[in-house]
Formats: C-alpha cells, structure tokens, sequence
C-alpha cells in the first residue's frame, strides 16, 4: 500500500510540477494565435522529455550518481564543460523566468506590483531550498500546481464546438500568419516541453531520495504517466486561449491575458484557484531551475553537494544558488518584462538541446555505469530519432528568430 501511495503521488507531482512558466505562456501565445494547429507539437515534446527524463532516473538508479557527474566523468572536461555551459546559461535564463512568473501572479492577486514581488519570491525560494526537505518541497509544490486542471474545466465550461476545436488540430498555418512563425513557435513550444533543466533536476533528485533499481518501475511510472497527463494540461491551456483569445484578435502578451479564458469560463473561484497554481507551478519551477543550477556546477566540479547536507558542508552548491538568484532578481529590476524572459528562454532551450540529450543518450548506453540496465533497441531507435530532431531544431531555432522577429 506504502508503495501504490507512493506511485500515486509520484503520479500527481508529475502533472503538478510539468507546466511552468514557459509552458503557461508558450501555449497561451500558439492557442492565441494558431489555435491547436500546433498540439502535436506537444504530443513530439512529451514523448521526448519522457524518453530522456527516464533514461536520466535510470542512470542515477542504476549508478547512484547524478547524470552530470557522470557524463563529466564519461566524456571528460572539454565535451562537459560544454554540457555545462549550455545547461547552466539557459537554467539561469529560466530561473529569471520563473522568478518574474511568480512576482506577475502575486501582482495579479494582490494589485502590487510585480517588482516589489521579486526580492520577496527570491528569497522564499532561498528560504525553501535552505530549510525544507526535498520530498517536502517537490509534493507539495506538484500538488498544489494541479490548481491547474482549472484550465481544463474552464474549457468544459466556455461550452465551445468542439468540432471546430477539433478541426484546428490539423497541422496548418492560419492565414494570417507565416510559415516561419509557425515554424518558430514550432520550436518554442518543443523548448518549453524539453527544458533541460527538468532532465538534470530529475536525476539529481533521483539520488537525493536514494533511488536503486529497485525504484526503477516507480520512476517509469511517474515519467510515462505523469509527464503526458501534464501535456493534457498545457493543451487546456492552448485550447482555453484558441476559445477566448483567437477569435478576439487578442494576442498574449501578458499573463492577465493567459489566465483570461479561465476568469470568463469559471469565474471569481476559477480566477482564484488558476491564481493560485500559477504561484505554485512557477515557485516550483523555480526552486527546480535554482536547485538545476546549483547541481550542474557542482557535479561538474566535483564539489560537495545536496539538499541533504547542511550550506557549511556544501557551501559551494548553496552560494552558487544564491547567485543565481542575485542575477535573476538584477536583471530582473532593470524592468525587462519577465514574458519577455519567458520567451526568449524557452527558444534557447532548443538551441541548447543537444548538448544536453546527446551525452544522457551516451551514457545510458555505457554498461560500465549502467550494467544490464542499459537502453535497449527500442529506447535506442527512439532517441536517434530525437537527436535528428533536436539537432533540426536547434540549428534553425536563431534563423527563424532572426526572420520572423522572435516571433513578432
């Protein structure tokens, strides 16, 4: 029974924890404009994350060891370091994000101003990391992040035709747009589905709850039901903005406006509870993204670290997180919009791409740290053809930038 409650929540934190700031906004601006011609973009991102996020649980369960540690030890210092490099600019791109997510969502509920919000939601994160557990911390923040369902329940409630809902899911460029646009948000949308940081935090989450392989089948569980159900949940959201939004001629540009579906299909209780896991999904986000940071520099390094010790016996991983947040919170005040942020960071999620998956998919298949619990031909296939994908996005993620104006 313990175990079958532990699947359960597993489950359930998954689906909390999967959509962040880049996935609220990112699927509010393509339902907005391209209504859910786009979906199967989606459906490509969360196979994606699940294929690489398990391969990442099972090398720390099989190793006992975080994936970074590994593949800095497997490829070496030059090949790591690019790893690292990659990896660690966009996590701060988007613990910047997810900062300015939370601070837009206690404006919204409280009509104070988003940069009076920053160094308060900063410092809870600080505060959280520092002094609460890691289970504590990832539930409760997952569960609460399950507000979210709202959206889908707004749907419901907006009564659309759900024929001319389901007619949109043909890939197709709207007449008003480009095919470079579509191209664009394309990527966008595959980046805020394949964030790095989410790989790394898994795996390094993995060994701060003492995973083996006997946690294997658990772990399988959580990634190839929780992550998809999470992708249900971002198309609610895509599909609340193609309902409202799209016909309206409004294009989002704000987070008043992603949550606007939501406030005319479900009301003062919805507004108050989609509010509420906007604050909980990216708060979440950003104590993953801090923790991410904290965790690619020190395993790189090889410095002491984990929630489990004390800041005076990882005093490198603990101060690397507080700069990280001393950067988001600077860049932060010059005023720079944090949609802005969000947007930017999920295109150059896919730029980093393959610096990330490339060596997960090395190291998944190294039996010297894996033993039998190597990628079988399936998995392989799979994440070859992924690597073709995240090579295409990558190179053509700046080009289109370029062209169509990030998006513009």
């Amino acid at each position: 029974m313990k175990r079958l409650l532990g699947v359960a929540l597993g489950i359930l934190t998954a689906i909390g924890g999967f959509v962040d700031i880049g996935d609220l906004v990112t699927n509010a601006v393509v339902g907005s404009r391209f209504g859910l011609s786009l979906v199967w973009v989606v459906a490509v991102g969360v196979l994606g994350i699940c294929l690489f996020a398990n391969m990442s649980g099972r090398v720390a369960a099989a190793s006992g060891r975080a994936t970074f540690e590994v593949i800095r030890e497997r490829l070496g210092a030059r090949a790591g370091l690019a790893n690292l490099a990659a990896s660690f600019l966009i996590n701060l791109m988007t613990v910047t994000a997810e900062i300015g997510g939370v601070a837009l969502a206690l404006q919204l509920a409280s009509s104070v101003y988003y940069l009076f919000w920053i160094p308060v939601a900063a410092l809870a994160v600080w505060l959280v990391v520092w002094r609460v557990r890691f289970s504590i911390m990832e539930n409760v923040t997952g569960l609460m992040g399950l507000t979210l369902v709202i959206f889908a329940v707004a749907l419901f409630l907006l009564k659309p035709d759900w024929g001319s809902l389901a007619g949109q899911l043909t890939p197709a460029v709207p007449d008003q747009e480009t095919v470079w646009t579509y191209s664009y948000y394309a990527i966008a949308l595959f980046g805020a589905a394949m964030t790095p940081y989410e790989v790394f935090f898994f795996s390094s989450g993995a060994v701060e709850e003492g995973w083996t392989v006997k946690d294997l089948l658990q772990e399988r569980i959580n990634v190839l039901v929780g992550f998809p159900l999470g992708g249900l949940l971002s198309v609610s959201i895509a599909a609340c903005a193609a309902v409202v939004l799209l016909p309206a001629g409004i294009s989002v540009t704000s987070l008043s406006q992603v949550i606007l579906p939501v406030a005319e299909g479900a009301g003062k209780i919805g507004l108050a509870l989609v509010l509420v896991g906007i604050v909980a999904a990216t708060f979440g986000a950003a104590l993953e993204t801090t923790l991410s940071s904290g965790y690619t520099l020190a395993q790189f390094f090889g410095w002491s670290w984990g929630k489990f010790r004390r800041p005076a016996q990882a005093a490198r991983f603990h101060l690397s997180m507080i700069v990280c947040l001393l950067v988001g919170i600077a860049v932060l005040a010059t005023g720079v919009d944090p949609v802005l942020v969000t947007e930017y960071s999920v295109v150059f999620s896919a730029i980093a791409l393959p610096l990330t998956y490339l060596p997960i998919l090395i190291v998944a298949n190294d039996p010297q740290y894996m033993r039998e619990h190597v990628n079988g031909p399936l998995v392989n296939v799979l994440g070859m053809v992924y690597l073709v994908i995240i090579v295409v996005a990558s190179m053509a993620a700046i080009p289109l930038m370029i062209v169509t104006g990030a998006g513009a």
